[in-house]
């Protein structure tokens, strides 16, 4: 998921692979305190105004997921401790092949307009944003559900509103056939796009979407756009999560830096990222409320491949030589004060079939080479690259360093382009507004290599903004899909994410970490791999 700070939401009961996604804790006093706590009042938690209406396949970047994610809840999702898979709306998901897969739910859920959960209330859910007339961000995550291309065809129109691989059983039972082997396809359950939604959504999407109604731990309040959303606690949630405060107040901010001030001054509760110009002193200002935790994540810079000026085949060797420009160790050691380490493939570090060196020389700092390249481009289009990104995240730093490098190194003109917020950056990327570069980031889904490489570079993938496009990456990752075991879908990724240096469609920097912090005003803050507070635990202090 693309990240403001990240993007950011595993794992199969199925399955017997040990996902790597490390327990997180705060550093030094995250755990219980023995300060009592108000189970009725609400916690404050840095945000940013979504891109989008609050609908679940509408979401593909954390402002609008986060919330998202604790407003719905699906047939299952991933224990904060250890991101393993943990059962939800569903008590059992069975399959013997990994191409059909029977979904049996527990009964007694309820949305929280009061009426029930029902195998219809996901199938329909399903349809809908599958269906292109409804403009879904995340309707290709649907494409692996048998139908997908009658429903959404690559062209002309579709010949049908269902996927013909989604049957309703009965209430509690419906059954889905994907149109090949998906091994991991469990994996991809737990994203918010899999979420139900209640039969009186249908009538008024439109108006849903700004006042949503969900299923989750969470019930949604009210939203002053460009302000703050506000959730209270559902009493009648049924999950394995079970809430130990009153809500959450989602703050939008334009600054990382007012987030900050805002936290030591304990009108914030919870942070999102600490921003740069705090990265050398918030441990020592926070102390036991300082939180340091991995994170599979990564910090790209990606290029405009579906115009003309980038398109060229030769221009593959000017983002070559843009990358190994590129400074990252003092970068990372200066300017991020050691809080991230040095990307050298799409992977995140941690996530199950991360491969160091996948970028091969390409991650290298060679100023020699870099210009070579870029000569051997043709050079940058105008001998100057654009650098777009969101100046509410806290990046004004890091991309004036990269920018400075590249200057130094190359001769190459490089300026950072900011955006005032988040939404902001997304339009312009998402709707081709830009012209060269872009600040780009993905932070897991689910902790495999297929969701950094096949939902963010495979032709025609939701999260694929910078048009690119390469029939033997999308080949081998078909392949990777239908292999017998995720264990041969992991491998299979990695062969396809070694074609991805020949091509150079995003420059990988870094890996992040959770840099962030709590107020004096809450306890038990924990994060997860996703760069997720564990929501429904944090308790406020009575």
């Amino acid at each position: 998921m693309p990240v403001a700070a990240r993007a950011r939401w595993v794992l199969a009961a199925a399955t017997s692979v040990a996902l790597v996604a490390t327990g997180c804790s705060s550093s030094g006093g995250g755990g219980s305190s023995s300060s009592s706590s108000d189970a009725s009042k609400t916690f404050s938690y840095q945000s940013n105004e979504p891109q989008n209406p609050l609908q679940p396949a509408n979401a593909n970047e954390v402002g609008g997921g986060r919330i998202i994610q604790n407003l719905f809840k699906g047939l299952v999702d991933y224990d904060p401790s250890n991101a393993k898979i943990r059962m939800q709306v569903a008590s059992a998901i069975d399959t013997t092949d990994s191409q059909t897969f029977t979904v049996t739910m527990k009964d007694g859920w309820k949305f929280h307009d009061g009426t029930p959960v029902h195998a219809k209330n996901f199938v329909d859910a399903w349809n809908w944003a599958a269906n292109p007339a409804n403009n879904q961000i995340n309707s290709s995550w649907f494409s692996d559900i048998e139908g997908y291309q009658d429903v959404h065809p690559a062209t002309g129109s579709p010949t049908t509103d269902k996927l013909s691989g989604l049957t309703v059983t009965d209430d509690l039972h419906f059954t889905i056939k994907l149109n090949h082997k998906v091994s991991y396809f469990e994996y991809k359950l737990g994203y918010i796009a899999f979420s139900p939604l209640p039969d009186a959504f249908f009538n008024d999407p439109a108006g849903y979407g700004q006042k949503p109604v969900g299923n989750g731990p969470y019930q949604f309040v009210s939203w002053a756009h460009n302000s703050q959303v506000v959730t209270k606690t559902y009493p009648d949630y049924q999950g394995v999560d079970k809430p130990k405060n009153g809500g959450i107040v989602f703050k939008m901010y334009t600054t990382s830096e007012a987030a900050y001030a805002d936290l030591q001054s304990n009108n914030l509760d919870v942070m999102d990222q600490v921003p740069p110009s705090a990265l050398a002193t918030y441990k020592s200002d926070l102390g036991d409320r300082a939180v340091d935790s991995p994170q599979g994540a990564i910090q790209n810079i990606g290029f405009t491949l579906y115009q003309a000026d980038w398109a060229a085949p030769e221009k593959a060797q000017v983002r070559q030589g843009l990358s190994m420009a590129i400074d990252r160790p003092t970068i990372t050691k200066t300017v991020l004060q050691g809080s991230r380490a040095p990307a050298s493939a799409w992977v995140a570090e941690g996530v199950e079939g991360y491969k160091a060196g996948t970028c091969g020389d390409f991650c290298t700092f060679d100023p020699a080479k870099a210009k070579q390249l870029i000569q051997q481009g043709g050079g940058v289009p105008g001998n100057k690259v654009l650098v777009t990104y969101n100046a509410d995240g806290g990046h004004k730093e890091w991309v004036d360093a990269v920018c400075n490098s590249i200057r130094q190194n190359t001769g190459v003109d490089c300026l950072g382009d900011p955006k005032p917020d988040f939404k902001t950056a997304r339009q312009a990327i998402t709707s081709h507004q830009l012209n060269g570069a872009f600040r780009t980031g993905w932070v897991q889904d689910y902790p495999l290599n297929a969701n950094f490489l096949a939902d963010v570079y495979r032709t025609g993938a939701a999260s694929n903004d910078t048009g690119y496009s390469n029939p033997q990456f999308d080949q081998l990752s078909t392949q990777a899909d239908a292999a017998p075991s995720v264990a041969d879908t992991v491998t299979g990724y990695q062969q396809a994410e070694a074609v991805l240096a020949s091509g150079m469609p995003t420059i990988p920097l870094w890996y992040y970490r959770t840099n962030s912090g709590y107020s004096t005003n809450v306890q038990n803050v924990t994060f997860d791999s996703f760069g997720n507070p564990a929501w429904t635990q944090v308790e406020v202090k009575g």
